[in-house]
């Protein structure tokens, strides 16, 4: 039987560097692998011919001897490059990931940097600076590069050595019966290098702790549980990666006076029952000083006055809020006797207890008990 070209079989040509080899191989082998074909015999001929393939065209030696003298270099009488084709058919998935995938995208190099720690500092702020905007000054303790070592770790004239057991690649293969499992190398914890001569400052870690001072321009309009992001504030990276970022957490403390919702603020107004009733000018405070409010004649208590554009301005789209003012009518305490009097002669003025021409809403309201007590009574 005539075997196939073992470029071919790979799909790649005989100008494919080793990186094309590997990802040929890695695409095929996990496509006609016997785990994801149970039962397939196609696809497991397919598989020897795709491994048998690789194996030959990765070594240098065994890739020159096939493209001088072709299958025969590998021919059981050819003993200068005699070859034994005895292939294992279920190499696992931890096999073609480990050795070619890990290889192709050079995972190795990833472990011997890593970035920073992004930091998180949690800042109060009253409603008048988070309507009108700040800046803030803030001391933030973190890790910085060592200024000594310049983050390598080690001592002025020394370098890194790769480690000896993984060889610089940060990670161990460890075969467990049919698994072959990746593992942090025990030695470098992943790094992929080791430090003879520690840095006296930083003692080998390349960072120190330090405390640092920022200015932080807080926009206008900023409410609680939003954040400004600093890049490159956070925790500097290990080996030369780049720093973490610095998120500052808003919370706005709650005021004596005002209540915001979005870009509205709201505040209750106390009148009194004399006002209430016939009218009248009160002043109202807002972010921006005090405005006079119009009370009109008979206001009841919870009547809501906006006045516009004296809310929040927007820190996303610049729109400007209301501020929206409730009256509460309160009731008149530690009174004189000429007070009480007065408030006699009006009570005996109304026109009866139910308030039936003065009190409106008590009329309304007799009336529907009146009408509960008398659907109760028909059943």
């Amino acid at each position: 039987m005539v075997k196939k070209d073992y470029y071919q079989v790979l799909g790649i040509n005989n100008t494919s560097d080793d990186r094309d080899i590997k990802k040929a191989y890695k695409k095929l082998a996990m496509k006609y692998h016997p785990d994801r074909n149970q039962g397939n015999k196609h696809a497991e001929k397919k598989f020897k011919e795709i491994k048998e393939a690789y194996e030959i065209l990765i070594d240098p030696k065994k890739r020159t001897a096939y493209d001088q003298y072709g299958h025969s270099a590998f021919e059981q009488g050819n003993t200068e490059n005699s070859f034994n084709h005895s292939f294992n058919s279920t190499a696992d998935f931890g096999d073609i990931f480990g050795d070619v995938f890990g290889d192709i995208f050079g995972n190795e190099k990833k472990q011997r940097t890593r970035q920073g720690s992004d930091l998180c500092y949690n800042i109060e702020l009253t409603l008048e600076e988070a309507v009108k905007g700040v800046v803030k000054e803030l001391h933030i303790p973190s890790l910085q590069t060592c200024h000594i070592c310049n983050g390598n770790g080690s001592k002025p004239g020394n370098k890194p050595q790769n480690c000896p057991y993984c060889n610089g690649k940060g990670q161990i293969h460890i075969r467990k019966g049919f698994f072959t499992v990746q593992q942090t190398c025990s030695t470098c914890h992943g790094y992929g290098s080791v430090i003879k001569n520690p840095c006296n400052l930083c003692q080998g870690k390349g960072r120190i702790e330090k405390s640092k001072k920022l200015s932080v321009k807080i926009p206008p309009g900023i409410d609680s549980n939003d954040r400004i992001r600093l890049n490159n504030e956070g925790e500097a990276g290990i080996n030369g990666a780049r720093s973490g970022d610095l998120y500052v957490q808003i919370t706005v403390k709650q005021h004596p006076i005002f209540k915001r919702e979005e870009n509205n603020l709201y505040c209750e107004v106390p009148i009194n029952f004399a006002m209430s009733a016939l009218g009248g000018e009160i002043e109202v405070p807002t972010l921006d000083g005090k405005v006079k409010l119009k009370i009109p004649i008979e206001t009841q208590t919870g009547k809501l006055f906006r006045i516009r554009g004296k809310g929040v301005q927007s820190v996303r789209n610049g729109y400007k809020g209301d501020l929206l003012c409730r009256v509460v009518v309160e009731t008149p305490v530690n009174l004189n006797e000429q007070q009480k009097k007065l408030l006699y002669d009006l009570g005996n003025s109304l026109t009866g207890f139910k308030g039936e021409q003065n009190s409106p809403r008590s009329k309304r309201f007799f009336d529907g008990v009146k009408r509960f007590f008398e659907d109760l009574r028909r059943y």
